[in-house]
């Protein structure tokens, strides 16, 4: 019986293919758009992870310099003779034939355990570690490598993209460097009665364990953005599975209660329906994990650009198939059957054994129960509205979102109906009245693949007036920052000094550009000394000041600091911040500080220099009105290189590039979201197309030709297009304030002011339309071509 009624079910997939394709292609999409997300987070972090690995970072406590970059050997020297157990380390970037390497040197006699030499190269003995001068790389950058330096170089995969490791000796040597340190590993288990830090190395503090990740702290956000938008897309391809499973178990609604006549328990029926998704989902799963795979390929070199040039994260650039991702992908595939079958599930076990099988009669069943849907999305905008208000977190301003667009989804077919009503009440001819009748009719079996479009123009919306809003800021915020015409880098002081005494007179001025890294109000941060004057008066603006702000910075008696320091620690104008032991400085402005990760603050030159007295400026802006005659007088005096010299032109332009290339993966879901939402109404119209010859074939009858009944199903479709345009820009809007002002402030720590963009509009709501029209041209062609014979079946048992 069981085997027989298997059979039978299948049997209606034999017979609508169409459907079988739907519901397969909806899924596979779906889990494409979702795995291909999650590959390109999961290479990622494997990269971070193996960043973090090399050296054991997630495990050992750290000592690093107070301010700069580097720490004096002798300082590492004179804690182990005080009894601290601790191992140096080096990094620096070599540049290997057109290749950046990262070299990583260590010292394994005394680093702790766990972060010596140990690769998936094979265990190097320690002897020829040390004597051979081996250098360890990833195999990307091996080859490279190997031209440029003397030591051997072995080809390890276990190490991070870009990388490569060997003695703390051979990297001091290879960056020439020595006599110096990037940082010092603490082992875990100190001796007892060892002096106090502050004693030993009051230049050094203590960074623990747990803080040493920043670059999976920093680009955790960026990662959760993509997990949302994943999501999302996800979301908008489980609109057409579960359009597709409820319109089979409501073609099938005749066959249940046969199978139920002959004695098949109800339990049995719902295992069978549930085994035949379930080897569907697997195998729509499966293809979707290997478009994902196609997916996350194309889009990897992009992701990775992103987070080297915002985050100064190195992702490898060849996508390794890791269990986790495909397997998720296959998990959600399951899922996401399982939760769009489940109303079906739901009326299958609640239907009675005889029940009527009219399937247009549990369709329009559907339409009564939108206003229950209504009260609901009611329910979730009350929720999105709380959750903005009164919840803190990335996480809460996701939910917000979610909220917000799924109660939009779900109020979304009340809407339609109410409309499509009110034009067939103001209608002025039968046609018409019969017209806007016979669309309201279809709103049940048109409503999840519209919801989806909804949510996908919405996204378009939302996303886009975010991209372009940070585009129109950003360029602004670059040209505010970037005064000087000429910015110039210098290799040492008596270079800097040489290049000051020769642009004394030819610049209109010279900003040197002093930094120091540091931790401010419990955060990573970078001070900043500045030569307070007109550069920095008539181009800065706050976002919140106190006084005479660069008057009050230029006397060393405040200080501003950027958006993200100021939210996070809550610090504004009038607040006082720890700059050094026993020195505290008043916060006299906020300033903006878009794409900057971390902290900073800004201080004046006179200031900085009694923080920081052995710094000196290397870099160096000048200001004049003719960049390019200034350029070549340097170069032809011989005071720099032509490599040491970007102009303001080429710094806007590489930054405008990283910009351009965070947001390429977002532009392209947003695409691929809105062509899977277009193929969800094909599929919907394509499938509806043959349960609506018995409602067409009267009007037939009356005296409407089909070419015109053609005509009129491309009329339906761009006119439920453009209702759903409608809600879509206000949705879309209120998401782009809620990324503005909410995702973008708990992730990044800066808010950016929201500009409208119509003419941005319009295109989308045309290319909707298109859409519409494209997808209703093949149902309305196949309605149009519809032979006269069909159409009179339908008459056939007419008295």
């Amino acid at each position: 019986m069981i085997a027989a009624a298997g059979q039978a079910l299948w049997s209606h997939w034999r017979r609508n293919p169409l459907q079988l394709f739907t519901l397969v292609a909806g899924l596979a999409l779906a889990t494409a758009l979702w795995s291909g997300v999650q590959a390109l987070n999961a290479q990622a972090r494997s990269s971070y992870d193996a960043a973090a690995a090399l050296l054991g970072e997630g495990r050992f406590d750290q000592l690093v310099p107070r301010s700069g970059d580097t720490i004096a050997q002798d300082r590492f020297v004179s804690l182990r003779r005080a009894g601290w157990l601790v191992g140096p380390v080096i990094e620096g970037s070599l540049d290997a034939g057109g290749e950046r390497v990262r070299i990583v040197g260590i010292d394994p006699l005394t680093a702790p355990g766990g972060a010596g030499p140990i690769t998936q190269a094979g265990d190097a003995p320690l002897q020829s570690f040390l004597s051979e001068r081996l250098i360890f790389a990833h195999p990307d950058i091996a080859e490279a490598l190997a031209r440029s330096v003397t030591a051997r170089v072995v080809a390890d995969p276990g190490l991070a993209p870009d990388t490569a490791v060997t003695d703390i000796g051979v990297a001091q040597s290879l960056l020439n460097r020595p006599q110096e340190l990037s940082r010092l590993m603490l082992a875990e288990s100190q001796p007892r009665g060892r002096p106090p830090l502050d004693e030993i190395a009051p230049d050094l503090v203590l960074r623990p364990s747990q803080q040493s990740s920043d670059i999976g702290q920093l680009t955790g956000s960026f990662h959760l953005n993509l997990t949302a938008f994943g999501l999302l897309s996800f979301a908008v391809g489980i609109f057409i599975v579960h359009g597709a499973i409820g319109l089979a178990f409501e073609q099938r609604r005749g066959m249940v209660r046969t199978l139920r006549s002959l004695g098949l328990p109800l339990r049995h029926l719902v295992g069978l329906m549930a085994a035949e998704l379930a080897v569907i989902a697997l195998i729509a799963g499966a293809v979707g994990v290997v478009l994902g795979y196609l997916l996350a390929a194309a889009l990897l070199p992009d992701v990775a650009a992103t987070l080297e040039g915002l985050y100064g994260a190195q992702v490898s650039g060849a996508l390794n198939l890791e269990p986790s991702w495909w397997l998720s992908g296959l998990g959600i595939a399951l899922l996401g059957t399982g939760l769009a079958a489940s109303g079906a599930f739901w009326r299958i076990a609640r239907m009675p054994a005889l029940a009527n099988s009219d399937a247009r009669a549990w369709s329009m069943a559907a339409g009564r129960r939108h206003a229950l849907l209504a009260m609901a999305g009611l329910g979730l905008f009350g929720m999105a509205v709380g959750l903005v208000w009164l919840g803190s977190g990335l996480i809460a301003g996701f939910a917000g979102v979610a909220c917000l667009l799924f109660g939009a989804a779900l109020v979304f077919p009340l809407i339609l109906e109410r409309a499509l009503k009110t034009a067939e009440c103001r209608a002025r001819s039968v046609r018409w009245e019969w017209f806007w009748a016979d669309t309201r009719q279809q709103v049940p079996g048109l409503s999840l693949a519209l919801m989806a479009l909804l949510l996908a123009m919405a996204a378009n919306i939302g996303v886009s007036t975010m991209v372009s809003s940070f585009r129109l800021t950003f360029t602004g915020f670059l040209d505010q920052r970037l005064t000087a015409g000429l910015y110039v880098a210098t290799d040492d002081a008596d270079q800097a000094e040489a290049l000051l005494s020769f642009v004394d007179g030819r610049a209109e001025g010279v900003l040197p550009l002093l930094s120091a890294e540091s931790r401010l109000a419990g955060q990573k941060a970078e001070i900043l000394g500045v030569r307070v004057g007109p550069a920095y008066r008539d181009n800065w603006t706050f976002i919140a000041q106190d006084g005479a702000v660069w008057d009050r910075v230029a006397t060393g008696e405040a200080v501003i600091i950027n958006e993200q320091m100021a939210r996070r620690a809550d610090l504004w104008p009038g607040d006082r911040l720890p700059l050094a032991p026993g020195r505290e400085v008043l916060i006299a402005g906020v300033v903006s500080d878009y794409g900057n990760p971390i902290g900073q603050a800004v201080i004046g030159e006179g200031l900085f220099g009694e923080l920081f007295p052995e710094t000196r400026a290397t870099r160096f802006g000048l200001r004049t009105q003719t960049p390019d005659a200034l350029r070549d007088a340097l170069i032809d005096a011989g005071i720099v290189e032509e490599g040491q010299i970007t102009d303001q032109s080429a710094l806007k332009a590489f930054s405008m590039g990283v910009f351009e290339r965070t947001f390429t993966v977002t532009a392209a879901l947003n695409v691929l979201t809105l062509a899977v939402a277009g193929f969800a109404i094909l599929m919907s119209l394509l499938t509806l197309a043959g349960m609506r010859i018995p409602q067409l074939a009267p009007a037939w009858a009356l005296g409407l030709t089909r070419r015109e009944l053609g005509r009129l199903e491309l009329w339906r479709a761009v006119i439920l297009a453009a209702l759903t345009l409608i809600v879509a820009v206000p949705l879309g809007l209120a998401l782009a304030w809620m990324l503005l002002a909410v995702i973008n402030v708990e992730a990044f720590g800066w808010r950016l002011p929201m500009f409208l963009f119509p003419l941005d509009y319009a295109v989308l709501g045309a290319l909707a339309l298109c859409a519409a029209m494209a997808a209703a041209a093949w149902p309305a062609l196949r309605l149009a071509r519809t032979p006269p014979s069909q159409l009179l079946k339908v008459f056939a048992h007419e008295g």
